[in-house]
């Protein structure tokens, strides 16, 4: 075996950790991961992670832990990827694009986002425009319940396509895809596929997290309670999921009307699920999937609502279709946002009719 591939990851929470998990378990990669608020806690005790996929590991941390973006200067081993699982929370800062740019090698390095959402891709595409940039849409069901204690409970499951990118071969986008699946999936642990048609792909996501994320963020309900919450609860999510598969239609991604209820039908409605999601964060055992929206509103942080609720309802009105439901939530979203005090968006808005 050749030497290892150098991955830096940006992201240390729940999906962050299970995606360094399973690079390092096919034993071809070393992560060099990037953490912010949970970085003294995992260099002192390491994580503590439950895993339905690892098992149980305590004390367990990536090749190279480190509070900041390393600076690859000319002549250095570069990074062969640059994973990028941080919450997208676009603010008058410096952008994730301008934060990573240290360690980009332009035309080696590939950029995987395993971010949710709409137009994700743009900033990095103007940014490195002669590099590849890869989507990942990600099913890990995975939560940093505290610093440094994370509980997977539902096996990873990871979609991974290029975005197309004019200034590059598309037979080298592809290529480059592929070969971050097989090292992905290399362990046997986790699934991992090549995904050709990334939009469609991150529409279909959107229909269940432009409407059950911001409602459960809204509402603090985990997910299995907003569902017992009554029939106008349901028929908010129908409409609001309608209106996402309306406007995918209309953008050229052609879904059924049972993709709604299908989605829907993934979060168990057992009676043991805790009704709030403050208390949810505190019970590892109720294995509720706790969106990370709800848990930012909990710990009155910035929320992840604009490219899974601002982007595809600006898509909506570029295309005309009416998004009512859409459009209240977003309003929602953007009330906790100014009562959270974060900075306003770097996202060009449009005027907004209901």
């Amino acid at each position: 075996m050749g030497p290892h591939l150098k991955v830096l990851l940006v992201g240390g929470g729940g999906i962050g950790v299970i995606a360094a998990l399973s690079l390092e378990a096919s034993a071809q990669v070393k992560v060099t991961i990037v953490l912010r608020s949970n970085y003294n806690t995992v260099v002192e005790k390491g994580y503590d992670i439950t895993s339905c996929d690892h098992g149980r590991l305590r004390g367990w941390r990536p090749a190279q832990v480190t509070n900041h973006v390393p600076v690859v200067s000319t002549g250095e081993t570069p990074f062969d990827y640059i994973v990028i699982t941080a919450k997208n929370v676009p603010s008058d800062g410096v952008s994730m694009a301008d934060t990573i740019s240290p360690a980009v090698t332009p035309e080696i390095t590939t950029l995987v986002l395993i971010q949710n959402g709409l137009n994700v891709e743009v900033p990095y595409l103007a940014r490195f425009p002669q590099n590849v940039i890869l989507s990942g849409v990600s099913y890990a069901g995975s939560q940093e319940l505290q610093y440094g204690t994370i509980f997977h409970g539902s096996h990873d499951s990871l979609e991974i396509g290029a975005f197309r990118n004019c200034n590059t071969q598309k037979s080298r986008e592809i290529a480059a895809a592929k070969h971050f699946v097989s090292l992905y999936a290399a362990s046997g642990k986790a699934s991992c596929q090549f995904a050709p048609h990334v939009q469609h792909d991150r529409w279909r996501k959107l229909v269940y997290n432009a409407t059950i994320n911001p409602l459960c963020a809204i509402t603090a309900l985990d997910t299995g309670s907003l569902r017992r919450a009554g029939p106008f609860v349901s028929k908010l999510l129908e409409d609001g999921m309608a209106e996402i598969i309306a406007v995918a239609a209309a953008a050229g991604h052609i879904f059924p009307k049972a993709l709604s209820q299908e989605l829907l039908d993934l979060d168990p409605m057992e009676d043991r699920f805790e009704p709030s999601m403050l208390q949810d964060a505190k019970k590892v055992g109720g294995h509720t999937l706790r969106l990370g929206a709800a848990i930012n509103v909990t710990k009155g942080n910035s929320i992840e609502y604009e490219y899974l609720v601002g982007e595809p309802l600006r898509e909506g009105i570029r295309l005309n279709i009416s998004m009512p439901t859409i459009s209240v939530l977003y309003a929602l979203c953007e009330a906790i946002q100014f009562k959270n005090g974060a900075k306003s968006s770097k996202i060009i808005r449009i005027s907004i009719r209901i």
